[in-house]
């Protein structure tokens, strides 16, 4: 079943994350965005964070979560080990939630409208998997990039 392999990249991608995040020499360097970079490391790390707590979280599993997301872009200073601690946390929220979804409900629409036009929870699911991968791309490149 798809959700078996999502797990697996959603796993195999937030571990990958938290190794970025972890090998940052200096912290002050995953909160720089110099000028033609358009998010630093550390928030793009929140906005990973809180897009997975609220579309997976809070949308399948009912978890309550109440995102921020103009947090998650302005907020500074998160310390590494904190950082590091919410991915781990949102790693055993995404493979919880996601082993109780069932095929059935993979082919029920999201219940929520993100996008222009309404889509399948399956559809949903691998658009935030690609997001998060997308996302730690970057992040990678940051790292690479500023943190000599």
């Amino acid at each position: 079943m798809l959700t078996v392999t999502l797990i697996k990249l959603f796993e195999r991608d937030l571990i990958a994350l938290k190794k970025e995040i972890g090998l940052y020499k200096n912290e002050n360097t995953m909160w720089l965005a110099p000028e033609g970079i358009s998010n630093s490391a550390g928030n793009l790390c929140l906005h990973l964070i809180g897009n997975l707590n609220h579309f997976i979280g809070a949308g399948l599993g009912n978890s309550g979560y109440v995102r921020q997301r103009e947090l998650e872009f302005s907020l500074k200073g998160v310390f590494k080990t904190e950082l590091i601690q919410q991915v781990d946390d949102a790693k055993a929220m995404v493979s919880s939630i996601l082993k109780q979804v069932t095929e059935d409900d993979l082919q029920k629409q999201y219940k929520h409208q993100v996008f222009k036009e309404p889509m399948t929870t399956e559809f949903f699911l691998a658009y935030l998997s690609t997001h998060l991968a997308y996302h730690l791309g970057q992040i990678n490149y940051h790292r690479r990039l500023l943190d000599n």
